[in-house]
């Protein structure tokens, strides 16, 4: 069990399914129910109607699936979250869920669809991808058990919301700002906001701000002869409401089937439309395709003839090609920390172990013999050499967002110590970084220190210095400012694009960067990022609990816990000093095998 896609459990599945009368098959992401539904039709040798079911399919053809089950015409449905909550299908009779839940409250929402009866109880079948989910699984078990719940934190108030909100008050009654000020507050998520926050805002709503002010199209308030603010004309009102809303999807490409035609001589085929629409996929997926390629997609595989206006235009492709999966930006399921947290407890217990599968606990006993385990306010931290490189695994237990974030710090942190970092790779249990520099050595040496790796401090100026050169917060401004009403996706007879919307607002962005860094918008931005893509305050609490327990492991390969951080999918590059080097030795191999 070191997969990712739960391979190695289909044909199980798939007797479960015969077993039952209608089975949901949950996934966590849309990638997996594709995968999922076209591995259980691979082997669906008695033709079973399995249907697919997840929301970048086309409404109507969700809704196709949703009749066929309550018709009774369904034998099985791979789905995600679309079908998770709201629905009561009572013959639903078994739920089927692949990979670890990320939390307890999703697990027993999820088994809550099966038997959904007072006087039945649930079925379920829990089927891990790899022995670390097995964990996950077990840790969601004995919560559902014990009735326990992993609540999120509640969000702050956030700036641009409110922002749109002071905009919506202005369009109808208008609004005297002392008490509006007020009212806000009263709001649990606002009861922290501060009188120059809310006159910030406010600010930024009539004029724009101090750099965009002399803009009229930002000009949206004015203020009456008692001092109320409105809508400055009627042409702001009517924007407002095509553009209210807080949920920005990712700029997404209708797939229609249709083909390509052989252009003149000398000239491009060209693509042409005329079939149906199947659904959506996020632009960067298809802009990373080029015509010829294949995905699966709709429960079927489709060849990429190429993109027309907002179109991704595919053809269906023949047998025994080797599809591409779309991926999704909104397939992020972060590791909760309460599961998290019981997780680390379960490793440092091996009186547990025995009720653990026998493979599970073998790997757990292996890890002990030839490495350690962390204790659970522990961080345990392996160094080893394999093929040439170093390695480092840390196992923080803080879900993959989290690790994404330490992975970019940590990297940084290396290169300036000399290690000659080339890349990090990380899940929601551990993270690898591989550098050119021996890193047992140079612990052993005193040359690098784990306490300094890992300080507090890498959240300050290290965070806003790998900020301020990534494109994460042109991704997340951009967000802040659609809601924030800055940028209109929707004018009266015509809507803008991604394109047109990313021009607009990384240009905005570049312009506030420079002359006011302390914008309104600019504020919000970095607290979305904080929350939502970077899982900022649950790394700032692990590096807190692990201030002066990091253990350090050197061996002379990796571990048994490291293998399945070693064999991660989606592996970050890093560009340093080592990189250089790497280039450098190729080009002279290179040229030596030229003058040869």
């Amino acid at each position: 069990m070191a997969g990712h896609t739960t391979g190695h459990a289909m044909g199980a599945i798939y007797e479960a399914i015969k077993a039952h009368k209608l089975t949901l098959v949950f996934v966590n992401t849309r990638m997996q129910a594709e995968f999922a539904f076209q591995a259980l039709w691979t082997i669906n040798d008695d033709n079973l109607p399995i249907a697919l079911h997840h929301g970048s399919l086309d409404v109507s053809q969700r809704r196709k699936v949703e009749a066929a089950m309550a018709d009774g015409r369904l034998k099985a449905v791979v789905c995600t979250a679309t079908l998770d909550l709201g629905i009561d299908w009572g013959d639903v009779d078994l739920v089927v869920n692949i990979g670890a839940p990320k939390g307890a409250s999703r697990l027993m929402q999820r088994i809550g669809r099966s038997n959904h009866r007072m006087d039945e109880p649930s079925q379920a079948l829990l089927v891990p991808s790899n022995r670390f989910e097995l964990l996950e699984c077990r840790a969601a078990l004995d919560a559902v058990a014990e009735a326990a719940q992993d609540t999120a934190d509640a969000r702050i108030g956030a700036l641009d919301v409110l922002a749109q909100h002071v905009l919506g008050v202005a369009c109808s009654d208008g609004f005297d700002a002392d008490g509006l000020f007020e009212e806000v507050r009263t709001a649990s998520p606002y009861a922290w906001l501060e009188r120059a926050d809310f006159d910030a805002v406010v600010n930024f709503v009539a004029t724009g701000g101090y750099a965009l002010r002399s803009y009229e199209r930002f000009a949206k308030l004015r203020q009456d002869k008692v001092g109320h603010w409105r809508a400055s004309n009627a042409r702001i009102i009517q924007q407002y409401r095509m553009n209210v809303g807080t949920i920005v999807e990712a700029t997404m490409l209708k797939v229609r089937l249709g083909r390509a035609r052989a252009g003149k001589p000398g000239q491009p085929s060209q693509v042409t439309r005329g079939g149906r629409v199947l659904g959506e996929v996020e632009e960067y997926f298809a802009e990373t395709m080029t015509p010829g390629d294949t995905f699966v997609f709709a429960g079927q595989v489709l060849r990429f003839e190429g993109i027309t206006e907002n179109e991704a235009v595919c053809s269906r492709a023949p047998p025994g090609t080797d599809p591409k999966i779309p991926s999704y930006a909104g397939g992020k399921f972060p590791l909760s920390t309460f599961l998290a947290a019981r997780v680390r407890t379960m490793l440092a217990s091996p009186e547990e172990w025995d009720s653990l599968p026998d493979e599970v606990s073998s790997w757990l006993h292996a890890q002990r013999l030839k490495s350690r385990l962390p204790k659970p306010g522990e961080l345990l931290v392996e160094t080893f050499p394999r093929g040439g490189r170093f390695y480092l695994i840390a196992y923080p237990f803080e879900g993959r967002l989290a690790h994404q974030t330490l992975g970019m710090l940590l990297t940084r942190r290396l290169e300036r110590a000399k290690m000659r970092p080339l890349g990090f790779v990380c899940n929601d249990y551990g993270i690898g970084c591989w550098c050119l520099g021996d890193m047992s050595a140079a612990i052993a040496g005193a040359r690098l220190s784990l306490d300094d790796l890992f300080a507090q401090d890498m959240l300050g100026d290290d965070l806003e210095e790998w900020l301020a050169e990534s494109a994460l917060m042109k991704r997340t401004f951009r967000q802040c400012a659609v809601i924030a009403g800055l940028i209109e996706r929707r004018f009266p007879g015509q809507e803008k694009n991604g394109r047109q919307v990313t021009m607009s607002t990384d240009l905005v962005y570049d312009v506030l960067r420079r002359h006011e860094p302390d914008h309104v918008l600019l504020k919000a931005a970095r607290a979305d990022a904080a929350t939502g893509l970077l899982d900022i305050q649950r790394l700032g609490q692990m590096l807190t609990r692990i201030s002066g327990r990091i253990v350090h492991q050197p061996l002379d390969h990796v571990s048994p816990l490291g293998v399945s951080v070693m064999l991660e999918i989606g592996r970050e590059t890093v560009y340093g000093e080592a990189a250089d080097e790497i280039l450098a030795e190729a080009e002279a191999m290179l040229t030596e095998e030229a003058m040869a």
